[in-house]
């Protein structure tokens, strides 16, 4: 079944929502079909979960390429992007990418360090997305392990109402002020070929390459030969080709498919320090040590769906994953512009075999439903560990959980359904572990809806906390083999109201309020000073404490082509990091964010005009600073995007116009970062590379 999104909301309870080319009335008696978290697709209100979409037109109006693109103007998320590493990864109310898990068709993505979390952003595409589904809070009995925070569930497209749907598009933009056509700025061609066979098969590939040119800022490039430390890029060049193929056969109630995923990376780093040398066959010469780094990853599902004995309902996939990065060392020779003494080595990898499998519809009276499911997951691990007397050595390990859960659907009566569940968590490595939770959806009358509900859940040790090792001049930061999962509570509530006045105005609001508790937090923390040397020694140890509730609103007003929205939130953060000599303070930090979206659909012109903005309140943290910690700030910030997009040639040419970060923020201060002797310092964070402009040009053929 084609899952058909009418009424989206796109960030949370401030979302983006676009008219559709559509007429918006018609659109909108459509229901919008949701998968997460659910025992099948389903409409979003039949849900007792509070699911936020992000549809297809959200990812065209954005021009979004990775989900990077498209989670800036998400509320309460903030992208955090590193111009050492070139990874963009996610932070979901404060707390960073570890407790977030995405999944791409409801199975975890993996990536070096992990299994759906920690993911790097910019390397996820979005070239054959259907649309995206978010729902936050604890998520452990649906989806294991480190569902803390939320989980973010990628939906591909698996059919086609066309025989043939070929989609092809070139995309040219800027990086801050940067550009030109080859040297500078981002380029991105993308090209996905679909054939529908006949009513049963569905067959579709399709590739993506995004040329990330870095950005200079003040720095000077790759040939710069002076000693002056500027040479190099302040977010590195990144080269990415992503490819996927899927084929589907669907029959009556039986659908299989198999899906294909592929990446390949490369991201090059320029050393800021240039060195001076002689040698007789050479004479005096300019270098810099420089790397490269190479990310690849496949990606293998096979899913299956249909029913047995004529009534259970079945869902199981088989998924083989590997993600490895391979690092290249090599002597940059500035005067020649040639390489020496290069070598690669494998760095870091991750490989999984898992299988996921679910059945339900036991019962034949629809008031009540039980779900029975399984998860088993075999992670192999490979990292290089640098120990004492800067020894490299690997280390190989593998980490197994087998999972079994068991949830309800209880449909007290036609307003009021509950949703109580279990898993239970067999780990190798640790502790078994439980998630349990219950969920709550009672329909008032005149469209109000009201959702509740309750989970514990727990995150595993990532490799790194486990076995990394980093013990080099006078520096020593260790893993530890015998910490153990962090566990977490959370509630959250929603209150929603539907109003359609005859004026042809609809108004959607929502509120909603969410605590979370996460216990025996994993820091690294100071041991000792060893006693041979007398260097401070730091290990990763379950020693901190993280609290959070959160206040959000949501407002959505629509008449005829016109769509606004405006969304607020308030977020309290209490965290205790105690270091073992020093504690911190746990008094709750507030922070407050604002997102507001239009949309303007001029129908006769074919055009979509749209913006977003979101405002980034100011941000508290304790930080450690000359023996005690001490409260440090990040500045506020404000985003703005906005793009203006027209189809031609009965909608098979498409054009897409528009900037990014028109308020041009790149750094914001923060305060305190670096005490010593009395003195306080500042540093800045890095957010952006500054106002960029784009232009996509698209071509759709549906036969």
């Amino acid at each position: 079944m084609k899952i058909k999104i009418t009424l989206f909301t796109a960030f949370l309870l401030c979302q983006i929502s676009v008219a559709q080319e559509k007429d918006t009335t018609a659109v909108n008696k459509l229901s919008e079909v949701v998968v997460t978290g659910q025992f099948e697709p389903q409409s979003i209100k039949k849900s007792v979960f509070n699911v936020r979409v992000i549809s297809s037109q959200d990812i065209k109006n954005l021009a979004a390429n990775n989900l990077a693109d498209v989670l800036n103007q998400y509320l309460n998320i903030t992208v955090r992007p590193s111009g050492t590493t070139g990874r963009s990864t996610v932070s979901l109310f404060g707390l960073d990418a570890q407790y977030f898990k995405i999944l791409v068709d409801n199975i975890p993505l993996v990536n070096e360090a992990g299994l759906g979390n920690n993911t790097d952003l910019s390397q996820i595409n979005l070239n054959d997305v259907d649309h995206i589904e978010i729902v936050e809070g604890s998520m452990g009995v649906s989806y294991g392990a480190n569902a803390v925070s939320g989980v973010l569930n990628i939906i591909t497209k698996k059919s086609s109402k066309y025989k043939w749907d070929i989609n092809a598009s070139i995309q040219e933009e800027t990086v801050g002020n940067e550009y030109s056509l080859f040297d500078k700025g981002r380029h991105i061609q993308s090209l996905r070929v679909a054939h529908t066979f006949n009513k049963n098969w569905f067959v579709s590939v399709g590739a993506n390459r995004n040329d990330f040119q870095g950005f200079l800022d003040e720095r000077n490039g790759k040939d710069y030969i002076e000693t002056d430390f500027t040479r190099g890029y302040s977010w590195l060049p990144k080269d990415q080709l992503n490819g996927n193929a899927l084929i589907s056969y669907h029959k009556d109630n039986f659908r299989i498919f198999y899906k294909f995923e592929y990446l390949d990376e490369k991201v090059d780093f320029y050393n800021s320090t240039v060195q001076s040398n002689y040698t007789p066959a050479l004479g005096s010469y300019r270098y810099a040590d420089d790397i490269r780094y190479f990310t690849n990853r496949y990606f293998h599902n096979l899913n299956a769906t249909g029913s047995i004995f004529s009534q259970l309902n079945y869902n199981v996939s088989v998924t083989h994953q590997k993600q490895q990065r391979e690092i290249e060392n090599f002597r940059y020779y500035l005067y020649t512009k040639t390489e020496g003494l290069n070598v690669t080595e494998k760095d870091q990898s991750m490989e999984v075999l898992s299988s996921t499998g679910t059945l339900n519809n036991f019962f034949s009276d629809k008031t009540i439903d039980l779900q029975l499911g399984y998860e088993f997951v075999n992670n192999k691990g490979f990292a290089l560990v640098q120990k004492e007397n800067n020894i490299i050595t690997p280390v190989h390990k593998t980490l197994e959980n087998y999972d079994f859960f068991v949830s309800s659907e209880i449909m007290a009566t036609d307003r009021f359904s509950i949703k109580p569940g279990l898993r239970f968590s067999a780990q190798s490595k640790f502790k078994n572990q439980y998630a349990s939770s219950i969920a709550l959806r009672y329909l008032f009358n005149k469209g109000v809806e009201l959702r509740t509900s309750y989970g514990n859940g727990f995150r595993t040790p990532n490799f790194e906390e486990l076995y990394a090792n980093q013990i080099f001049d006078g520096h020593f930061f260790a893993g530890n083999e015998d910490l153990i999962p962090e566990t977490s509570t959370s509630y959250e509530a929603s209150l929603k109201k539907f109003t359609s006045l005859s004026s042809g105005l609809q108004i959607s609001s929502t509120f909603s309020g969410s605590y979370l508790d996460v216990n025996d937090r994993i820091d690294m923390a100071f041991i000792r000073n060893n006693p041979n040397t007398g260097t401070p020694e730091n290990q990763y140890i379950n020693i901190s404490k993280y609290k959070m509730w959160n206040f959000s609103t949501m407002n959505q007003f629509r008449i005829n082509n016109l769509t606004f929205n405006v969304g607020a939130a308030l977020v309290g953060v209490s965290q205790k990091i105690d270091n073992l000599l020093i504690v911190s303070d746990d008094k709750f930090l507030y922070s407050f964010n604002l997102n507001a979206s239009f949309s303007y659909n001029i129908q006769k012109w074919k055009t979509i005009v749209s913006g977003y903005y979101k405002y980034n309140g100011k941000t508290q943290q304790y930080v450690l600073g000359s023996g005690e910690y001490v409260l440090s700030e990040i500045d506020p910030s404000n985003w703005f995007d906005a793009s203006i997009r027209k189809n031609f040639f009965k909608d098979k040419f498409e054009v897409t116009v528009g900037a990014r970060n028109i308020f041009n923020i790149t750094d914001v201060n923060r305060t305190r970062t670096s005490e010593g002797a009395g003195h306080a310092t500042a540093s800045t964070l890095m957010l952006a590379y500054g106002r960029s402009y784009f232009l996509k040009l698209a071509y759709n053929l549906n036969l």
